[in-house]
């Protein structure tokens, strides 16, 4: 089931930022497409005016050599004037273009203008390229170049300018190849990233559900001994209906007390469950936690006296903490109780209270065995207890600790243990 949930979190992160990428690659390509055509087309009507000037090529392109002097121009270049300077204009340096005059019926006229010189052959494969199309502007490949031209008609015919876009062109091409690479690594780098993050995510969401199935069991393993022992007591009642009450009340008192224990435990269930949900209306407001801990330590006196239990504590007055009054007292009930019950008769127990820089601190001690380390990290989850057979019969469920743990945390407080084994076991709380 998780690995499940993990490959589904794999693939929808993965979509999700292969269309994210996808979409910002392609808003980059556009833009830059936009960019590119922009200036070609810009470029390209720079050259259409340059060959449309007068004096450029002699109006009707002229029987002018390659390298030589014709109609003024050299090179395929205007005349130049005021001492040098070129005052009509050049099609850009950055571009290849050329020029060819043709007839109606698109037959070349005179030699093609061009800066650059290029075979007799170019210029006729280009003409019939253009001529082919039938258009007054496109685009076409030749000889691994690209081209664009715009055809204007004159009173002789036609007149056509190419421009070499073959670098713009690459331009818009590489851009798509480090698109693909750069998309390609960053899926490689996304799909372990993910990887690694959904196996931390789904972590606790596995410890927690592994946690809930140990709870139902354990719920369901304490629910199954009080409902045996009362489903046995039960036929035993039904087995003598001509007996009375009086006879009967053995079997009866331990209906009553499995059905206490029950009682009990399905109430800590419940409480403990309203804690996690955060659906507890605690009203927290400053209470004197001395006071608190002093009427539980003389509600608990009759119990430790009867177990044979020495009690010394030491609590220093009017010490005051924020949070509910009756669930502090409900913490130290959980940990004297705990306390008088596995120090063992002639044991000690010990309680102090006293504030400690900003914290208010109480500490709950018992001798007796104390616990073992391996046991002191897990001493506070659900169900769990040391010595299963001795806490069943002092009637214990393993609520208790995390009822006080839920508690603590919910007061923004600390609860932990610390134990001597074979010695002494100590809790502390820590309130702010």
């Amino acid at each position: 089931m998780f690995k499940q949930l993990r490959n589904r979190f794999l693939i929808v992160n993965l979509a999700t930022t292969s269309i994210i990428m996808l979409v910002a690659f392609a808003a980059i390509y556009i833009i830059n497409y936009i960019d590119v055509r922009s200036d070609i087309g810009m470029d390209l009507r720079r050259v259409v005016e340059n060959y449309e000037k007068p004096g450029f090529g002699g109006g009707g392109g002229g029987d002018r050599q390659p390298g030589g002097m014709g109609d003024g121009i050299e090179d395929g270049m205007p005349p130049l004037q005021d001492g040098g300077r070129n005052t009509i204009g050049t099609p850009p340096e950055r571009s290849v273009s050329f020029m060819i005059r043709t007839d109606a019926d698109w037959n070349m006229t005179g030699t093609p203008e061009s800066k650059f010189t290029m075979d007799d052959e170019f210029y006729a494969e280009a003409l019939q390229e253009a001529a082919a199309e039938g258009r007054t502007s496109g685009q076409f490949t030749l000889d691994g170049s690209h081209w664009i031209y715009e055809v204007h008609s004159t009173s002789e015919g036609h007149m056509l300018v190419f421009l070499d876009i073959t670098a713009r062109q690459e331009i818009l091409t590489d851009l798509i190849y480090t698109f693909t690479v750069v998309g390609v690594v960053m899926l490689i780098i996304l799909y372990f990233s993910s990887r690694y993050f959904a196996n931390r995510s789904i972590r606790p969401v596995q410890e927690a559900f592994t946690k809930q199935k140990q709870f139902i069991a354990d719920a369901s393993h304490e629910l199954k001994t009080p409902l045996a022992v009362i489903g046995t007591n039960t036929e035993v009642l039904l087995g003598n209906p001509d007996d009375t009450i009086r006879q009967q009340s053995k079997w009866l008192h331990y209906i009553r007390s499995e059905t206490q224990r029950m009682a009990k435990l399905t109430s800590d269930l419940l409480y403990l469950t309203e804690m996690d949900d955060s659906r507890t209306s605690m009203i927290h407001a400053p209470f004197d936690i001395s006071e608190a801990v002093e009427n539980i330590m003389l509600t608990m006196e009759a119990v430790i006296f009867e177990k044979n239990v020495a009690l010394d504590y030491d609590i220093q007055p009017h010490l005051s903490v924020h949070g509910s009054s009756e669930q502090i007292k409900q913490v130290v009930m959980i940990l004297l109780d705990n306390a008088v019950k596995y120090s063992g008769p002639g044991g000690k127990v010990t309680l102090s209270l006293d504030k400690q820089h900003n914290e208010v601190v109480l500490a709950v001690s018992n001798t007796g065995e104390g616990i073992a380390p391996e046991h002191l990290t897990r001493i506070f989850d659900r169900f769990y207890r040391t010595d299963t057979s001795r806490s069943r019969k002092q009637g214990g469920h393993g609520l208790g600790l995390a009822i006080a743990r839920s508690i603590v945390e919910q007061h923004r407080g600390r609860i932990y243990a610390k134990s001597v084994p074979g010695e002494s076991a100590t809790f502390y709380v820590h309130l702010t």
